[in-house]
């Protein structure tokens, strides 16, 4: 009878101990996630300007193009409206990119 308590009792601190494990590591897992603190809560601008967009894609406003690009992309599959996102998010998106990248919406060209 003895044997099995002991036995019992060695049994509910291993169960324990690989508890608090799991709850550890989940802690851990959760605190070196990114988290949504630097979201940024004003509203769109009249005439976007670099600033807004570099908050708009999350990158700085003097980045390389291939980050410029990726960000884009990365954003643009998060609201892309095929997949439930908003055409209005989308197009701002866009003129984000085309701003960070230097195309002028409107050209003097013909084409």
């Amino acid at each position: 009878m003895a044997a099995a308590s002991v036995a019992l009792a060695g049994a509910a601190v291993g169960a324990s101990a690989l508890g608090a494990r799991y709850l550890l590591r989940a802690w851990q897992a959760f605190n070196s996630s990114p988290r949504a603190r630097n979201f940024y809560y004003g509203g769109f601008q009249q005439a976007m300007n670099r600033r807004e967009a570099a908050l708009i894609l999350g990158v700085r406003e003097h980045v390389a193009l291939e980050k410029i690009k990726e960000a884009h992309r990365r954003v643009m599959v998060a609201n892309h409206p095929d997949a439930g996102g908003s055409h209005y998010l989308a197009s701002k998106i866009n003129e984000a990119k085309d701003i960070l990248l230097k195309k002028s919406k409107a050209s003097d060209s013909a084409f």
